[in-house]
């Protein structure tokens, strides 16, 4: 894709690791002037950034900024402020800026209010400045800068040059951040930095998602500390029930309010990370099975001190957190938020954890309500599988011999499929064959004991895998295991394409996942593997995501012959042949994907069998138009063209469209072999990153990224139906990653016409998948031909995707044209 969709889920606070995410946003290292050490910095820092104050589930009513200074001297701020920017600025965006007065003690903390929202009720300490900024809860970047003028950098590198910026923090999303972004960030929760107050100039590293704690210049705290396990105050359950708490529908009756003395047993501790706490269950369930009868007590960044089989009162606030943001369109959690516990008794029996099969899930996935918000609906679990997953949230479930349909990450996620017949693919997957199958079987495996599984698509996951369930944005509900199975092999092997016959064009495509000489030379060295060894050496391959000459790193750099070259070396030394490679460099950071990186598309061919025509003038803003061709002479006699030919070769679909704003333009070429003319088209859309999710509160989910899919899909249908109108049996080729499926609204507009075939179409139904994502086999990438060319021979190359270890998230694909 490389998409959306960051992957699979780590806690619902823990650290996000870059994806292909929907959406590539990892970026290059930030070197920022006064202080960069990886060790406590010796004066001022940003140490804790809140911008949820008011919101829903917030009890703090105002954000805030605060600074700690590690020194042995008072910090002196005079002509200083903080200043805040969005996390996904345009060039219209402006920093926000708020003074700053007095000091900072030595070893103490300096306070800076900020907006209020229209919730909480609790107010900050007294604050030692105020300002009136309204930050994002979920995403931003903060910066402590030695000037009240606003700042104009807008990119990492830029902020990075500007010498009045001491310190700086983004969080979430955020595209101005050190190193990668702080996570963590949200309503309920602010990134905070540890008692050192540790700078190593990675956000990410440096900051923990925390309950906030906002401490003024005098000392002063606020907020709500968890407190685990103190002195039994009380020894007789409250007036509610977990069951009263969770309620019939997605979204507690209770939310809001203060609950006392709530009983359960303590069956999972989360211990490590920004999202620790713990679960509790009620042995006595009511009989009501659209309640679930546990619950998560979030203590943020503190330890619980309760243990497994403790039984507990818990007094806390009830809170509705949404994974990612409520505007990501995520389901919430219930949980227990600021809580105080009193520990009864210790080593009680756990309720039995309820087995999971094939028949306990539904066929059916959701209800819908037309794309609207299906919280308020009672929940239904004997009709939809999600109803039944939210009715049993944070309940102790089990899975017992389930195959693998997701492969293992490296934090040892797994997806698996509680319904082995429902839409299996030969290699034992699960296929998404169309919008009303999202396979509700699926389940996603993690660890809360540290186990790791290493399993690939078709393993299965043998014995009893136990834990309670959690609701992640990185991938819906999942358990959470206490004990996990053992991954016994399916044997899965990466396929190996055919050879071409010395009269086949071969033409193949491969995402090749933000590849840049950063990369380790393994990267490299796999890839060209996966060319030589199991693509056989295609005469073409159209690749996506080659990224320019220093990777992430955002200096105006555009180019990337020094990429190509160490990829085109790598094949080489893997027995391949000596490629020649086109492309077009596009103009800087105007091609979507990773800040700085430029990715593009990109041809390489074997010019010991096909010929590039080509033709100058092409850059990143010329669109190449269909011409007739020159009278014969020496620029046709080694054609046997039709009368017509391209304006620029390699060139670009009308680069200029709105279509293609921040996004890959597909790379136009033409080709001779064996005497015969053959157009390529490149395409990388635009990615799915913006989608709601399959689990989204909002059913049907709304798709937004479609949209400009749709319109570049127009584009490219335009460009081959004017060439097919000049040369009705012209061959042409148009393949790449679409970033949509074959039933999809894009995919259609591209065929309209039927001016192009999807040779995704011409599989076996359970084997038109090229990607895994989410436990769903499914197409992204596609190779489509035009009429011209007759009795074409495709498959797609199984190497990748299936697999916890990848050189790309994405399977290559091939057609041999005789």
């Amino acid at each position: 894709m490389s998409s959306s969709i960051p992957p699979a889920f780590r806690g619902r606070r823990a650290k996000i690791v870059a994806l292909a995410l929907p959406v590539g946003l990892a970026g290059s290292l930030v070197v920022l002037p006064f202080t960069a050490q990886a060790t406590p910095s010796p004066d001022a820092v940003i140490a804790e950034v809140f911008g949820g104050g008011g919101n829903s589930g917030a009890t703090l009513t105002n954000d805030f900024i605060e600074l700690g200074n590690a020194g042995g001297g008072a910090f002196d701020l005079t002509g200083w402020s903080v200043q805040y920017l969005s996390g996904s600025p345009t060039a219209s965006s402006k920093w926000q800026v708020t003074p700053l007065t007095g000091a900072i003690p030595a070893g103490g903390s300096y306070l800076v209010e900020e907006g209020k929202g229209a919730g909480g009720d609790t107010a900050l300490p007294t604050p030692d400045a105020a300002g009136t900024i309204a930050m994002s809860a979920s995403s931003g970047t903060v910066a402590l800068v030695h000037s009240t003028t606003a700042l104009t950098c807008l990119t990492a590198a830029d902020c990075t040059g500007d010498a009045t910026v001491k310190d700086l923090v983004g969080f979430g999303t955020a595209v101005v951040r050190e190193s990668t972004p702080a996570t963590g960030a949200g309503n309920t929760t602010s990134v905070a930095r540890n008692a050192a107050l540790t700078d190593t100039d990675d956000n990410s590293a440096d900051f923990t998602g925390a309950t906030p704690s906002p401490r003024n210049s005098a000392g002063e705290g606020g907020g709500s500390e968890p407190s685990p396990t103190p002195s039994p105050t009380s020894t007789t359950p409250g007036e509610l029930r977990i069951h009263d708490i969770q309620g019939t529908t997605r979204i507690s009756p209770h939310a809001g309010s203060t609950v006392t003395d709530v009983p359960g047993i303590v069956t999972a501790v989360r211990a490590t990370g920004s999202s620790r706490g713990y679960w509790i269950q009620d042995p006595n369930p009511d009989k009501d099975q659209a309640t679930s009868e546990a619950v998560f007590v979030f203590t943020g960044s503190v330890t619980p001190q309760v243990k497994v089989g403790d039984s507990v009162l818990v007094s806390a606030k009830v809170t509705e957190y949404y994974p990612g943001g409520a505007a990501g369109g995520n389901q919430s959690v219930t949980e227990l938020t600021g809580p105080t516990s009193t520990v009864l008794s210790s080593g009680n029996a756990l309720p039995a954890a309820e087995v999971i099969d094939a028949k306990t899930l539904p066929e059916a996935y959701a209800p819908t309500v037309k794309g609207l918000n299906i919280e308020p609906l009672t929940l239904n679990p004997k009709k939809f599988a999600l109803d039944w997953l939210e009715s049993r949230e944070g309940m102790r479930v089990q899975i017992k011999d389930t195959r693998v349909v997701g492969a293992s990450n490296a934090y040892g996620e797994t997806w698996v499929t509680t319904k082995p017949q429902q839409n299996a693919t030969p290699r034992g997957g699960t296929l998404y064959g169309s919008y009303d199958q999202p396979n509700s079987g699926r389940l996603l495996v993690a660890s809360l004991t540290g186990e790791k599984a290493a399993a690939n698509v078709g393993d299965t996951l043998t014995g009893p895998t136990t834990g309670v369930l959690d609701y992640s944005n990185y991938g819906g509900y999942g358990l959470q295991s206490t004990t996990l199975g053992t991954v016994k092999s399916g044997g899965l092997k990466p396929e190996v394409a055919k050879k071409a016959k010395a009269d086949e064009l071969a033409v193949a495509t491969y995402n090749v996942e933000n590849l840049d000489p950063t990369d380790p030379q393994a990267k490299f060295d796999r890839l060209a593997e996966g060319v030589v060894k199991n693509l056989s050496s295609p005469d073409v391959v159209s690749l996506e995501e080659i990224q320019d000459n220093n990777g992430a790193k955002d200096d105006g750099t555009v180019a990337a012959d020094k990429t190509l070259a160490q990829f085109i070396a790598a094949i080489k030394a893997q027995g391949g042949p000596t490629y020649d490679w086109r492309s077009v460099d596009p103009q800087d950071k105007v091609d979507g994907g990773e800040p700085g990186g430029n990715i593009r598309n990109v041809f390489l061919f074997n010019p010991q069998r096909v010929s590039f025509v080509d033709r100058p003038g092409g850059d990143a803003t010329t669109a190449t138009k269909v011409v007739k061709a020159p009278k014969p002479g020496k620029d046709a006699k080694n054609a046997k063209d039709r009368g017509i030919t391209l304006s620029v070769s390699p060139g670009r679909i009308n680069p200029t469209a709105d279509a293609w704003k921040n996004s890959r333009k597909p790379l136009v070429g033409e080709f001779t072999f064996r005497g015969e003319q053959v157009f390529v088209i490149g395409n990388h859309f635009n990615s799915k990153g913006g989608d709601q999710s399959l689990h989204s509160r909002f059913q049907p989910p709304v798709l937004g990224s479609e949209t400009q899919r749709l319109a570049q899909a127009k584009e490219v249908n335009s460009f081959v139906t004017s060439l097919l109108a000049q040369d009705a049996k012209a061959k042409v080729v148009v393949l790449g990653d679409l970033n949509d499926y074959p039933f999809s609204k894009p995919v259609a507009a591209l065929t309209r016409g039927k001016v192009l075939t999807d040779l995704m179409d011409k599989l076996p139904k359970n084997e038109r998948y090229s990607y895994v994502y989410d436990g769903n086999s499914q197409t992204l990438d596609h190779i489509l031909v035009s009429p011209g060319v007759k009795k074409p021979d495709y498959e797609v190359v199984h190497i990748n995707a299936e697999f916890a270890d990848q050189a790309s998230d994405h399977d290559p694909q091939v057609v041999r044209i005789r």
